[in-house]
């Protein structure tokens, strides 16, 4: 009989067998899981995933020889290439004739006789002697190779040699420099003592010299035009009032499955790997730093600042606005009271009613969802359980793949029984 593997028996596509490293040495007694959720989450059915359109990569074998032929060798149809004519020239006949070859260079160009440039130079003599010429130069003759020594290495021996004297922790910074008190220093801020004048204060500005008070005019009042009603009737009919007449219909009637709750009488395994390998270990208290106990100055603060001490105090005078105050513009006339109270009217309201309006013709609540809708039964996957109803284990392979063998009829009915036995047990 067929074994199947738990990623064949799987029905909703979430199960898998725990797949090991691939490597070129086996490690059968080490398994890899990939996570800890997918070994120990159960999953619940009531989930279909839906069906991949994809083409399945079959290999298709060899299914006999190879046709070398292609849409270029079928297509293509050979011609016989002729060349094509070429143009005969057409023979040369020379014209009779003779050719005028004069030009108005000949014509206006007067010929002259040129004699050759003389140099005024005299010839180079050239003096030759018997002697033999001595063809060794200044180089062979000033330079003379000199035997060369090796030379003596001066680079000095860089190997460490540790000191014989203790070590002394003392810095160039420590021993040149000393510490010397703070000098204050001398302050060059000029003093701040205002300097006052003799000659009283002229308090006149050019608005006052200047300003010239004019009267104000009465302000123009419009007169109010009277209401005028139109005579014509108010439109109130709308569009929508006009073009749309609510017909009665019963509401549509949901296809959507019973959303039953899937539910099964495993218990939750809660345990997670944070619980079983956190170990609980003691904590001790945090020590806290004692803050060091405030002791108050002995000597007297002195409390004075340089303003405090520098400034003075001067008795001066408020400023005083010279600009007018401002003048009520009231007029002298009487106030004329025309208002004639009136009888307050609500405005009729033109709003239309709230109330639906209604038809007896009944309302087609069909949608395509309705109509083609097909409800189908709620399975629970077989992978989910962690021994699989109907099968047995037989073995598991080296990449991880745990492979059950199917019973015959009779033994998974003994078993449903079974377990149907012990649920209500």
């Amino acid at each position: 009989m067929k074994r199947l593997c738990i990623c064949e028996i799987c029905s909703c596509g979430r199960h898998r067998c725990p797949h090991r490293p691939t490597a070129l040495y086996g490690k059968p007694n080490k398994t890899c899981v990939l996570t800890e959720y997918t070994e120990k989450y159960p999953a619940y059915g009531g989930y279909n995933p839906p069906q991949s359109l994809k083409p399945k990569p079959v290999n298709h074998g060899d299914q006999g020889r190879m046709d070398g032929t292609t849409t270029f060798k079928t297509d293509f149809i050979p011609y016989e290439v002729t060349r094509r004519p070429g143009k005969q020239q057409a023979e040369y006949k020379p014209k009779p004739g003779d050719i005028d070859l004069g030009t108005t260079y000949k014509q206006d160009y007067t010929l002259y006789e040129v004699h050759p440039f003389a140099p005024s130079r005299p010839r180079e003599r050239v003096r030759a002697t018997g002697h033999k010429m001595d063809t060794v130069p200044t180089y062979k003759e000033d330079f003379r190779q000199w035997e060369m020594c090796k030379r003596e290495l001066k680079k000095p021996d860089l190997s460490y040699h540790p000191p014989d004297a203790k070590f002394d922790g003392h810095t160039t910074f420590q021993d040149d420099f000393l510490t010397r008190g703070l000098a204050p220093r001398e302050s060059f801020k000029p003093s701040s003592s205002p300097k006052m004048s003799d000659a009283p204060f002229d308090c006149v500005t050019s608005n006052q010299q200047c300003y010239v008070p004019h009267p104000l005019e009465a302000r123009w009042v419009k007169a109010p035009e009277p209401y005028r009603p139109s005579s014509q009737p108010l439109q109130d009919l709308t569009t929508n009032r006009r073009d749309y007449q609510g017909l009665p219909g019963q509401l549509p009637q949901s296809y959507k499955p019973n959303p039953g709750k899937v539910t099964s009488d495993i218990p939750f395994q809660s345990s997670t790997e944070f619980k079983e390998r956190f170990q609980q270990w003691p904590v001790s208290l945090p020590q806290l730093h004692k803050s060091l106990q405030y002791v108050s100055p002995t000597e007297h603060m002195d409390m004075s600042t340089t303003s405090g001490a520098d400034y003075v105090r001067h008795n001066i005078q408020p400023f005083i606005s010279a600009k007018p105050f401002n003048r009520p513009n009231k007029s002298s006339a009487p106030f004329q009271a025309h208002f004639t109270p009136h009888e307050l009217q609500p405005s009729v309201s033109f709003k239309p009613a709230h109330a639906p309006m209604r038809t007896d013709a009944p309302l087609e609540g069909g949608t395509m969802y309705s109509t083609e809708f097909t409800p189908k039964r709620i399975s629970i996957c077989p992978a989910s359980y962690d021994s699989p109803p109907g099968f047995v284990f037989e073995d598991s392979d080296d990449r991880g793949h745990r492979f059950y063998r199917k019973l015959p009829s009779k033994d998974r009915n003994k078993m449903a029984a079974g377990m149907a036995v012990a649920v209500v047990s």
